[in-house]
């Protein structure tokens, strides 16, 4: 089996440059010239030369400078890089197949350099349909790999979220309390309302529930008369129960007071299980509020995980007890917020935020909070934890599942191999 050229990329191509996945020996440029690699510099993820800081000898002469990488040298005009300055200190031309004589850089051709093995290697990986590329060899790669490995994907994981969350900022003027307000209700929204909650949470300021804090009624009357739960459902044959009417009477005196306007978006409950219909998480989330103000400065301070629990253990106001809905009553049923939903917004909210705030302030002791909090917390049952627990890859705690989620969605999916630790072992020529 060979790598046609068609096959072959310029990542590949940076890859075994990068680790010097050739055949080094008796190595020449094009004009016959004897080369020695001293040094193949350092790979530059921004616009430029592929490698800067790279030091050569040919022949008697040492040079240093930058290395350029394309499939063919004939790609150099193609890119148009004779008339870019940023290429002009170039003192090697790296080429799968060296096509044609462009300019006066000396030229190295690998084609015949690299061997099969890893050339593969990598067309296994790349045709592979399981559920990761490398399934069959994942086993070989020794846990100290993994360890640090899953280290930097879960630091990766939080610095995304950290992103989303200064998006959020920059829109609220860096007010973290907001922020935080803004992502915890999207996260009790769940995936399918997640969206929704985000619009109510932003059309009710923090301070505004602050001020209502004490009034359970009224914090919910405004979370559900935003996310438009509190109007009658069209068609139904109900008469509303007085505690709907309540809340009802509340929302309109509050709507007028403070100018609010609700949100547009729908709230569903199709295809949902009861426990986690939108009038019940907001009707936690309202408790939470209610028990809770200026939550995200408690959460900087506190040093255990065990009080985030304690402050997230909520349970909904005791009309939920009998229904899931307004004006349908069911049987009695606590509506405690649960273990699993509250290790979900520790793990989705709460440390992505913490580490957010100490990455945007540069403390590392919030950061370094998030990392070990995620190692207290139990790890995720999902489809992804699930393959990879089939694989025989560890999940001890959700450092571990958030790691190998990221894992998965951002590296295995994407066939990344090239950019993943676990990929650069199997790749490797023994």
């Amino acid at each position: 089996m060979t790598l046609q050229l068609y096959s072959m990329t310029e990542r590949l191509l940076q890859f075994i440059w990068q680790f010097q996945y050739f055949n080094k020996k008796e190595s020449a440029i094009s004009s016959g010239e004897l080369l020695q690699i001293i040094s193949a510099g350092s790979f530059n993820n921004n616009q430029g030369p592929d490698f800067l800081n790279a030091k050569i000898k040919i022949g008697k002469t040492t040079w240093a400078g930058n290395v350029e990488l394309h499939i063919q040298t004939s790609d150099w005009k193609k890119h148009k890089h004779q008339h870019d300055k940023n290429y002009s200190n170039v003192i090697l031309h790296v080429v799968w197949e060296n096509d044609r004589a462009i300019n006066e850089i000396p030229v190295l051709e690998l084609k015949d350099k690299v061997a099969k093995v890893l050339l593969q290697r990598y067309e296994e990986l790349m045709k592979s349909s399981a559920f990761i590329p490398c399934d069959k060899n994942i086993n070989s790669v020794k846990s100290l790999t993994w360890k640090s490995w899953k280290e930097r994907l879960l630091a990766e994981r939080l610095m995304r979220k950290a992103k989303v969350a200064e998006v959020f900022l920059s829109s609220n003027h860096y007010h973290w309390e907001e922020t935080f307000w803004w992502l915890l209700a999207r996260n009790f929204g769940m995936k399918v309302n997640a969206d929704a909650f985000e619009a109510m949470a932003k059309s009710i300021p923090v301070n505004l529930l602050t001020k209502h804090k004490n009034q359970i009624h009224q914090l919910e009357a405004l979370l559900l008369g935003q996310a438009g739960l509190l109007d009658r459902n069209p068609g139904s044959v109900q008469d509303i129960d007085d505690y709907h009417g309540m809340l009802q009477k509340e929302y309109h005196f509050l709507k007028k007071k403070y100018s609010l306007k609700p949100i547009q978006l729908p709230v569903h409950f199709l295809r949902m299980r009861p426990g986690n219909f939108p009038t019940i998480r907001l009707a936690q989330l309202a408790m939470l509020i209610q028990g809770s103000a200026h939550l995200f400065s408690k959460i900087k301070e506190v040093a255990s995980v065990k009080s985030i629990r304690q402050w997230l253990d909520v349970t909904a106001n005791d009309y939920w007890h009998y229904h899931y809905q307004f004006d349908i009553a069911s049987s009695f049923k606590k509506k405690k917020l649960g273990d699993t939903m509250i290790d979900n917004i520790i793990i989705n909210t709460v440390c992505p935020v913490l580490f957010a705030y100490g990455n945007y302030h540069n403390e590392n002791k919030y950061k370094e909070k998030a990392l070990g909090w995620l190692e207290e917390i139990s790890a995720e049952s999902n489809a992804i934890t699930k393959g990879f627990k089939q694989l025989g890859i560890e999940n001890k705690s959700a450092f571990d599942s958030q790691a190998l989620i990221e894992l998965k969605n951002e590296y295995c999916t994407k066939k990344r191999c090239l950019d993943c630790a676990v990929g650069n072992v199997i790749l490797k020529i023994h």
